[in-house]
């Protein structure tokens, strides 16, 4: 039976973490895994109702998450996170405790955040009307050495979703596709970044 793991993705709000986060959970159930995804904006609704957005508030639902993961994991599911997770030592803390953890930082400037984004939730924080909004009035730490990095502005849904499946089975967490699901430019490129990782 496969190992459990934990595949965190991070990243500003409408990066696309929960789209990536979904289309890698059909393929890994497709491929026989049991997997399950913890949303940010869905956890803050039930696991962590009540809590604002404060540094201490942002930790402890950070926390929470790596706590249910770190369940899952043990119990051999793969668990998929996507929440903003800005702050670098939550982060760090949370890939500790865990141990099997893949980190994928969801790279995107803010002026395509801000074409993404129906509410106009970035103008409004960029003119001071919404506080401590991740990426313009709070800060954002991306992570300095991710396992994956996808820059979600300049490759579409495929192309990122690839590079994450790749490298997942570069690494062994799950099993290869038949006949290989990559090219051999990206797949040249997923060895590189892995072997610079000192995974291979």
């Amino acid at each position: 039976m496969a190992k459990g793991f934990t595949l965190w993705f991070t990243g500003l709000s409408g990066a696309g973490k929960s789209t990536l986060a979904q289309r890698v959970r059909d393929i890994l159930l497709e491929r026989g895994l049991k997997v399950e995804v913890l949303d940010g904006d869905v956890v803050r609704q039930n696991l962590s109702k009540g809590l604002g957005f404060s540094k201490e508030d942002r930790d402890t639902n950070i926390r929470r998450i790596g706590f249910v993961c770190n369940l899952l994991t043990r119990n051999d599911v793969v668990a998929i996170a996507a929440a903003i997770s800005p702050y670098r030592a939550i982060r760090d803390e949370n890939r500790k405790l865990i141990g099997r953890f893949v980190e994928v930082y969801c790279k995107c400037d803010l002026d395509t955040l801000k074409e993404r984004d129906p509410k106009g939730l970035y103008e409004k924080a960029l003119k001071g009307e919404i506080k401590n909004f991740t990426g313009v009035s709070d800060p954002y730490e991306p992570p300095e050495h991710p396992e994956v990095m996808v820059d979600t502005a300049a490759e579409d849904v495929d192309t990122s979703v690839a590079k994450i499946i790749a490298a997942l089975e570069e690494m062994n967490y799950i099993p290869a596709a038949a006949g290989g699901e990559y090219s051999a430019d990206e797949e040249e490129t997923i060895k590189r970044r892995l072997q610079d990782l000192g995974y291979i």
